[in-house]
Parts: structure tokens; sequence; C-alpha cells
């Protein structure tokens, strides 16, 4: 394991915010003062709004050193799917990122590791990054089965065309989002190098090099030390990144 996870360069940290179900027009002003201050940062941010924001968010940051994602897509291109989005649709509005796999899918539209592979085929084919979120719940956990549960997911849920350029993984502890509850850095730790030695494992130099990213609870007064523990490689932030001031500060973090 200790010469599988010595392979692993530090990237520049990728922070990722995660909008879910909020933010109209008006929200756009957040943006804009998050793209405003980017140029200041030595980190990569992605902003993931609503789908109906992300043409004009796309827009606003054009010139800067902003991305912007979505939060779901289909795994086709077309077809008769009322009510969702492709891939290639997201492309096409301006995004370069996508979250594939969250919780909150996979918990309330039964999504299976499947799906969220073969969503993650779609990204790939649009030429998105796939951002893919794992993670156990509280009771999985406290069975002990925690490492497992997400080395499970993390398998079942990339592809064989996962690269650094196109994958990110967001580990996020199910018990621990929008919660305040973070898990202990020890915790983070071995999770996180868990990920990485079976990414090595199975994909070389590459999965030596996909960023991991943590979620769950993330302000700007806890960035500091989750990004100091080994293997965390960024963000994904849900509700910090509503206000340019709070998603700024954990960015300042890294």
């Amino acid at each position: 394991m200790g010469a599988l996870l010595q392979s692993h360069t530090a990237p520049r940290k990728l922070i990722a915010g995660n909008w879910k179900m909020n933010g109209v027009g008006a929200a756009l002003a957040e943006i804009e003062a998050m793209a405003a201050a980017a140029e200041r940062l030595s980190c990569d941010l992605v902003l993931c709004p609503a789908f109906t924001l992300i043409e004009r968010a796309a827009g606003l940051v054009r010139d800067t050193p902003v991305r912007i994602g979505a939060q779901d897509c289909h795994a086709q291109p077309a077809g008769a799917f009322t009510g969702d989005i492709s891939a290639d649709m997201l492309a096409d509005a301006g995004a370069s990122h996508v979250i594939i796999g969250h919780s909150e899918r996979r918990m309330a539209y039964a999504e299976a590791n499947e799906q969220v592979a073969a969503k993650a085929l779609a990204a790939y084919r649009a030429g998105l990054t796939a951002i893919i979120c794992v993670g156990e719940t509280e009771a999985q956990r406290d069975a002990g089965r925690a490492l497992d549960i997400v080395v499970a997911q993390l398998s079942a849920s990339l592809p064989d065309g996962a690269t650094a350029a196109n994958t990110a993984i967001a580990y996020e502890p199910v018990w621990a989002i929008g919660t305040g509850r973070v898990p202990a850095e020890a915790q983070i730790a071995d999770m996180h190098a868990a990920m990485r030695q079976h990414l090595s494992a199975r994909f070389g130099m590459e999965g030596g090099q996909m960023r991991l990213l943590y979620g769950g609870s993330v302000k700007a007064a806890n960035a500091a030390d989750i990004f100091a523990v080994p293997h965390v490689d960024g963000a994904l932030v849900g509700g910090a990144s509503l206000k340019a001031a709070d998603f700024l500060g954990i960015a300042a973090a890294a």
C-alpha cells in the first residue's frame, strides 16, 4: 500500500460548489463576485448551480478561471426522457463539469452504482469532467463497514475510461452532509488513503493523480485542517458555496 500511495503528487486543489435546488437569477451576483476574486486564488473553482442558471453563469465566468458545472446528467445523449438533461446539453450550455452519484440522488432516486458509471461515460463522451460521489451512511460506519462500502461504490461507479483529467472523486459521508458534523481527521485520512490505494491499483499512474475531494459540512473555519489531511485534493461544498464570502473563505484555505 505504501508504494502505491507514495506515487501521488498533490495536484492543484479543486474546490467545487454544489448549489443543489437553490438560486434564481439574482444569485448570479454571487458567482460574479466569486469570479472577480478567482485570479488571486491558487486553486481551481467549479460552481454547480441549478440547470436554469448554467448558461447565464457560464457567460459571466467566460474570461475568468472559474468553471461551471451541473448537478446531474442522463446516461443517454437524447431520447424520450421527460425532465432529464443530457451531458451534451450541459456542454452546449457552457458546463465543463458534472456531479454524478451524489448521495441525494442515490437515496432519493435509487441511483445504483451502474447508473452512476453509465452517466460518467456520458459525461466523458460530451467532454465533461465527472465529479463522482461516494460515501457511507451512519449505520454503515457504526457497523465498521465504511471503508468496504466506499471502495465498493468506487469500484462499481467508475468506468474503465476514467482518467485524472476527466474524473474527480468526492468522498461525502452521508451523515455529515448538511448536519454540521465532520469526521475526525484520522477518519478522513483513512478513507482517502483507501480510495487512493484502490484507484492506483486499478488505474496506475492515472489513479494516483485523480483528485480526491472531501465533502460534508465544509466551512472556512474547518477547511484548512481538512486540506492538510493527506490525499485530500479539494472539497465539494454544499451550503457554504451559496455565498461568495463563505465559498471564497474555503478556497483561500486551499
